[in-house]
């Protein structure tokens, strides 16, 4: 775990609002001067505090109005098997995130696409790069009422 101050908490901040923001705007909100914001920054970057710095983009606003949540059971979990299932994942553009969780479900799976038809493609490719998975099913989100990047740091 990276140790982080007062001054790191208020960068992060800052660029988990608006990751466009200036260095020298950040610097100066947070009574820096350029040089050292900087090399706060990107030493945030090299300890991997800040994973990366992109543009999120509206689903709805470019086609895909739908997001499936896709429960995964198997028998399988061989080191062979889930070397398979892993690549299987990230191999398919339209699954956003998998998580292996605890529980009476193996996997959780977030896939974004247009509709049911670009969900169905997506479902078939990955049964068919991945034997074994012995249930798949699929929770169809009917609203978002809440969706952030913002992690919060903790005191």
């Amino acid at each position: 775990m990276t140790e982080l101050d007062s001054v790191d908490r208020h960068i992060l901040d800052l660029l988990q609002t608006d990751a466009s923001t200036s260095i020298q705007d950040i610097a100066d909100r947070v009574g820096l001067s350029l040089n050292p914001c900087w090399r706060r920054i990107k030493r945030l970057e090299a300890d991997g505090v800040i994973r990366a710095r992109v543009a999120l983009v509206e689903p709805t606003r470019v086609g895909l109005n739908l997001t499936v949540y896709v429960r995964i059971r198997t028998n399988q979990h061989s080191a062979d098997w889930l070397d398979r299932f892993n690549s299987a994942v990230k191999s398919i553009p339209e699954i956003s995130e998998c998580h292996r969780i605890g529980g009476e479900v193996d996997y959780l799976l977030k896939v974004v696409v247009a509709d049911i038809a670009a969900y169905d493609r997506v479902y078939k490719q990955l049964i068919a790069l991945v034997p074994g998975l012995s249930d798949v099913s699929a929770l169809f989100s009917m609203e978002r009422i809440k969706s952030t990047t913002r992690v919060e740091l903790p005191p």
